[in-house]
């Protein structure tokens, strides 16, 4: 892959719909094709940038309890360093997030072989999504101003099945939330399961998030083997990542398999409603995040695989525990196991699912 970065320009379409702001620049080029960079300014000032290089989260701004705007999203302040490998930070995912056991799944009788890009799995979809330029265009819509991303992912690619067109709507509300819609349709039976993973630090990554305390409305998780799920789903009750009560993230620690949070909880909802399903505050700035979502699922993960050669933006070092990601989905490897709720998407059919990360002060 070659990239060519360049200077940032002035915005060469700038425009602004009541009190909002949106403005696109350049920012450089990947195999010959442009980049860009948008930003959205809301009402209150608090602002959204984002990047068709993976329809991907580059900064975030809220106010904290003073009023002061920080930056509560990890990213990098160049192209670059989001061309070269990043853990999916601040990225779109698909066609498939996290992992299909043995990179296989069958539908109707067909076994259809995947790219094994982590060991003998799939994770991510085969990194495809982060890893194209999405068509992009500003939209105003119900909820406030935002970017509508669009790309069609060929049939076969990475294996998958299907000409998938997918369509991914963010949009800035007047109240500091960002409201993320997943859209596709599909021309052959295939699987789809869509996420946003961005790494967040409501402290703006001025310090390790144990101090955060979080909730997920779960009572029940995903038992995994080493890293996929077996099928069974067991109660949390007595786990020490049970975070069914507001909970200091560095509390449980040291008690946790592999260091730290990083498991599928089975959110207590209906499949499809829009609900709650995590909250998460820092006592520090006094900023909350509220979480909600149309999935029955939500892998939550405390970034304890991040290291030390991560330098991102303002010159911050990244390392382990630097960020929480809230992963809304379905059940990992849900394509491979019948009795989840079914990722399964047939010609016709329209996938489409909401979450919203609601930004507020305690």
């Amino acid at each position: 892959m070659r990239l060519l970065a360049t200077f940032f320009l002035m915005a060469s379409a700038s425009t602004s719909a009541g009190e909002y702001v949106t403005e696109r620049n350049d920012w450089g080029e990947v195999d010959g094709q442009p980049v860009s960079l948008y930003t959205i300014k809301n009402p209150s000032g608090a602002i959204l940038r984002m990047t068709d290089y993976g329809a991907k989260i580059v900064e975030l701004h809220v106010p904290d309890r003073n009023g002061k705007l920080g930056d509560v999203v990890l990213g990098f302040d160049n192209l670059e360093q989001y061309v070269a490998p990043s853990q999916s930070i601040g990225a779109t995912i698909g066609r498939y997030t996290n992992r299909i056991r043995d990179g296989r799944f069958e539908i109707d009788g067909i076994v259809y072989e995947l790219t094994k890009n982590e060991g003998p799995n799939t994770i991510h979809g085969g990194g495809e999504f982060e890893n194209v330029i999405w068509d992009t265009e500003f939209v105003t819509t119900e909820h406030g101003d935002g970017l509508r991303f669009r790309y069609l992912s060929p049939d076969g690619t990475h294996g998958f099945p299907g000409n998938l067109d997918s369509t991914v709507t963010y949009v800035l509300t007047p109240d500091n939330a960002v409201h993320v819609t997943f859209e596709a349709e599909t021309d052959k039976a295939t699987h789809v399961n869509m996420t946003q993973h961005s790494y967040f630090n409501l402290n703006g990554a001025r310090a390790t998030i144990h101090d955060h305390v979080a909730t997920i409305h779960a009572s029940r998780y995903l038992v995994f083997d080493e890293v996929i799920a077996t099928g069974e789903i067991e109660s949390l009750d007595g786990k020490p990542w049970d975070l069914g009560r507001a909970t200091r993230l560095g509390d449980n620690m040291d008690q946790i398999p592999l260091g730290g949070y990083h498991h599928d909880y089975v959110i207590d909802k209906q499949d499809g409603d829009l609900a709650v399903v995590a909250e998460v505050v820092d006592p520090q700035s006094g900023r909350t995040l509220t979480v909600s979502s149309t999935q029955p699922d939500m892998t939550f993960y405390v970034a304890m695989g991040l290291t030390e050669d991560f330098v991102g933006k303002y010159g911050i070092t990244y390392g382990p525990y630097m960020a929480f990601c809230v992963e809304t989905q379905h059940p990992v490897d849900a394509a491979n196991h019948p009795q989840f709720p079914s990722t399964l998407l047939r010609p016709g059919e329209l996938y489409r699912e909401t979450v919203v990360y609601d930004f507020g002060i305690e």
